[in-house]
C-alpha cells in the first residue's frame, strides 16, 4: 500500500518541477523588443506637443479676450517676434551656449565632487555624522543665497559662477549617492566581499551598480540645481565681462521694460533644462531599469 502511494505521489513531483521548470523557461523567454519608431512618436512625443499647444492656444484666447493688459501679458506672436530678432542678430546661440556650457562644466566639477563625498559619508559612519547634517542642510539652501558671499570672494567673473553651481549641486549629487548605497541589500556587500571584492573593487564592481538607481536620481537633481543656480548668479551679478547667458537676458528684458524678451528668456530656460534632461538622463535612466528587468521596452 505504501508503494503504490509513493509511486502515485512520484510522478506528481515530476509534473510539479516540469511545470515549475516550464515557468522559468517562460519568464527567460520574454521578449523585450524595442518599440517602434511610430510608437514612440505617438506615446512619447505627440502627448508633450498637443500640450505645449494646448498652452499656446489658451495663451492665445486670454491675449485676444483682453483678459490683462499686454504689458502684462504678451500675445506668442510678440514673443516670437523676439525670438526671430535675436536669431538674425545671430546671438540666440551664442547665448544659450554661454548658459548651456557654463552649467554642463559646472555640473561636471560638481559630479566629480560629490560622487567621493557621497561615498565617504555613506561608508564611513564619523564622516556621516560628522557632514551627513550640513550636507542635508546645504541641499535646502536656496542657492541664491550664495551669489553674494561668491561676488565678494571672486568678483564678477566665471569663477564665482562656478562656485554658486558646485555649493547648489555637490550637496544633491552627494546625497543621492548616500541614499542609494543606503538602499544596497547588505547580502550583495557579504557575497562580494566572500568573493574578494573588497576595498576599491567592492565599491566599484558591487557598492556602485547596486546604489545605481538612487545615484542617478542624485544626478538628476544635481542637474536641476547646477542650473537653477546658474540662472540665479546670471540674473543677479550681471557683467559685460561674464557675456550674455540667458539669465541675464531675462535680466536686461526686465530692465528694457521688455515682458516679451522676459518671457522669451524664461521659456529657453525652460527649453534647455527639459531638453538636456531628455537627451542625457532619460536615455540613462531607461538603460538601468531595462538592465535589471523593471522596464520591458
Amino acid at each position: 500500500m505504501a508503494s503504490t502511494e509513493t509511486t502515485e505521489k512520484a510522478p506528481a513531483k515530476a509534473d510539479d518541477l516540469a511545470g515549475l521548470e516550464a515557468g522559468l523557461d517562460a519568464l527567460d523567454a520574454v521578449e523585450i523588443r524595442r518599440a517602434p519608431v511610430r510608437e514612440v512618436l505617438v506615446k512619447k512625443v505627440l502627448p508633450p506637443l498637443l500640450a505645449v499647444t494646448l498652452v499656446l492656444a489658451v495663451w492665445q484666447v486670454l491675449v485676444s479676450a483682453k483678459v490683462t493688459d499686454e504689458t502684462k501679458l504678451p500675445a506668442p506672436s510678440a514673443v516670437w517676434d523676439s525670438l526671430s530678432e535675436l536669431w538674425l542678430q545671430g546671438t540666440l546661440l551664442e547665448v544659450i551656449w554661454t548658459s548651456v556650457s557654463r552649467g554642463l562644466l559646472g555640473f561636471l566639477l560638481a559630479l566629480a565632487i560629490g560622487t567621493p563625498l557621497g561615498l565617504l559619508v555613506a561608508r564611513v559612519k564619523a564622516v556621516r555624522a560628522a557632514i551627513g547634517p550640513i550636507l542635508s542642510g546645504l541641499q535646502s539652501l536656496p542657492s541664491v543665497a550664495w551669489v553674494p558671499p561668491a561676488v565678494l570672494w571672486f568678483g564678477l567673473n566665471d569663477a564665482m559662477m562656478y562656485t554658486v553651481i558646485l555649493l547648489g549641486a555637490v550637496p544633491s549629487i552627494a546625497n543621492g549617492l548616500v541614499s542609494g548605497v543606503d538602499q544596497v541589500p547588505p547580502l550583495f556587500l557579504r557575497a562580494g566581499r566572500t568573493l574578494g571584492a573588497t576595498g576599491f573593487k567592492g565599491v566599484w564592481h558591487v557598492v556602485m551598480p547596486a546604489a545605481l538607481p538612487g545615484y542617478l536620481a542624485g544626478l538628476k537633481q544635481g542637474w536641476a540645481f547646477s542650473w537653477r543656480s546658474l540662472m540665479a548668479a546670471e540674473i543677479i551679478a550681471s557683467s559685460p565681462d561674464l557675456g550674455l547667458g540667458l539669465g541675464q537676458l531675462l535680466e536686461n528684458g526686465r530692465n528694457n521694460i521688455d515682458l516679451p524678451g522676459v518671457f522669451l528668456a524664461i521659456l529657453l530656460i525652460l527649453v534647455v533644462g527639459i531638453a538636456i534632461d531628455l537627451l542625457i538622463f532619460s536615455p540613462a535612466e531607461r538603460y538601468v531599469l531595462r538592465s535589471r528587468g523593471l522596464l520591458a521596452r
